[in-house]
């Protein structure tokens, strides 16, 4: 069986923390490393959730680096009153045994694109693009070194989840964001037009319980937190399951429909601060810069999720 490599850049968040769960139980990827950048909680909170994470899918091994704690121009959103105080409110995740690695995730990541062949390592980015940006500007040689870049991020005919325009991830570092699109690397982009059909559902969580695992019970607390907020928002049945959707097209791009396009993300106006412009019908002639995903198999990917959360 052939593997993709990937790194993984984060700001864990439940939804994060189930996208890790995937990528660390799935044969077909190799996670070479987890970056933490300030997100959805400040710097701190996301590098001791990423390494919980870790060990509640038994891969102490898996390398864990802290990278930027402030986006480049912006000062940070957090998103407390979404993922709770913790980032991972829910479950009572015991303090990790495993530490950070020494050195900054910029590095690791400059470093990791320098020493695998050409073309061989996906980002796989769950957060704000800082660190990639910050990678990119620091050692532009390591660009064309990355296969793809799948984030998680924007959106069109959604809207925003934060502004009435703007998506968080892109919305904490708009500049980051628009430097990583305008890399020339091949980017899929998960926008809220796709996470947002990929909805828990008590059903769905339901299953998690019955896997009878202390891992199936954390992921049901972790969901059943995640969604109160989204479904208080929007009045729906469950809140979208958004940054596995990431892990979810590398292992079963099949089940995922969109088509490629030219993303801007707008940088200059506070209305409408984080836009992802995304230029859907071709009405310009911007070149065509990202995989912009809309259409899911639901039923497949939380079928995806569950088969392979249930192994642990």
């Amino acid at each position: 069986m052939t593997t993709t490599k990937i790194i993984i850049d984060t700001d864990p968040g439940q939804d994060d923390a189930v996208a890790i769960l995937l990528a660390l139980t799935s044969p077909e990827i190799e996670v070479l490393g987890i970056t933490a950048v300030a997100g959805n909680v400040p710097l701190p909170l996301t590098t001791l959730n990423a390494l919980k994470c870790c060990e509640l899918a038994g891969r102490p091994d898996i390398p864990v680096y802290a990278g930027a704690a402030a986006p480049l121009v912006r000062p940070l959103i957090t998103a407390e009153e979404v993922h709770g105080r913790t980032g991972l409110d829910g479950p009572d995740l015991p303090e990790p045994s495993m530490a950070l690695q020494d050195g900054h995730a910029v590095d690791f990541i400059i470093d990791t694109l320098r020493r695998e062949d050409p073309g061989t390592v996906t980002l796989c980015t769950l957060g704000p693009l800082t660190n990639i940006a910050l990678a990119f500007s620091k050692a532009p040689d390591i660009k064309p070194r990355v296969k793809q870049i799948v984030a998680m991020g924007g959106g069109a005919f959604e809207g925003g989840n934060t502004t009435p325009v703007a998506e968080f991830n892109i919305l904490v570092d708009p500049h980051a964001a628009q430097a990583v699109l305008q890399s020339g690397i091949p980017v899929v982009m998960m926008p809220l037009d796709v996470t947002h059909k990929c909805l828990t559902k008590r059903s769905r969580i339901q299953k998690y319980r019955d896997l009878n695992t202390r891992v199936g019970e954390a992921v049901a607390l972790m969901l059943e937190y995640f969604e109160r907020f989204d479904e208080s928002k929007y009045g729906s049945d469950g809140g979208p399951l958004h940054d596995p959707t990431v892990i979810a097209w590398l292992l079963r791009p099949e089940i995922f429909g969109g088509r490629d396009i030219n993303v801007e993300v707008e940088t200059g106006s506070e209305l409408t601060m984080g836009q992802t412009v995304a230029d859907w019908w071709g009405v310009t002639d911007r070149p065509k810069n990202v995989h912009f995903v809309r259409d899911v198999d639901d039923d497949a990917f939380f079928d995806l999720l569950i088969e392979r959360i249930g192994t642990l």
